[in-house]
């Protein structure tokens, strides 16, 4: 019996199905659960969300959020999540070259700036880290 999976980011569905596993990162450790989990609300931190179903497998980035766990569904709801093999490595190299930049001309600036533009560059390195990781990228598609 499988357990529905919603990977929800601020502005669309990255992920809904039925899958036999959501491994998640918990802020207190990595998650994996299974169908029919005890009830479980949790922060999630920067990290990797990997949903099975049979031999296959997909693998999200996400930073940061929450999940709900019932036991019969999974509800991520993420700051900011994405499918691996959506990322556009040029577009996530050029974002972590900005957030550097931008970072180095507002040392000692504004607080609230410097969190979002750190915020920024952890994102970014979390693409490319995925992108290393899974090999998985737009223009390199598993199987090419």
């Amino acid at each position: 019996m499988p357990i529905r999976c919603e990977i929800v980011s601020q502005d669309r569905i990255v992920f809904q199905g039925d899958v036999d596993i959501v491994v998640l990162p918990g802020v207190e450790g990595v998650m994996g659960i299974l169908p029919n989990h005890a009830p479980l609300l949790s922060v999630l931190q920067y990290g990797y969300i990997t949903v099975r179903m049979g031999r296959e497998e997909e693998v999200f980035t996400v930073a940061g959020g929450v999940v709900e766990v019932q036991p019969d569904q999974v509800t991520v709801l993420a700051d900011a999540a994405e499918n691996v093999e959506e990322i556009d490595v040029q577009r996530a190299e050029a974002a972590r070259r900005r957030a550097e930049e931008a970072l180095q001309k507002e040392s000692g600036g504004d607080s609230d700036r410097q969190l979002t533009l750190q915020a920024a560059l952890r994102r970014s390195m979390l693409r490319l880290d995925a992108a290393r990781r899974f090999g998985r990228t737009r223009t390199q598609r598993r199987g090419s």
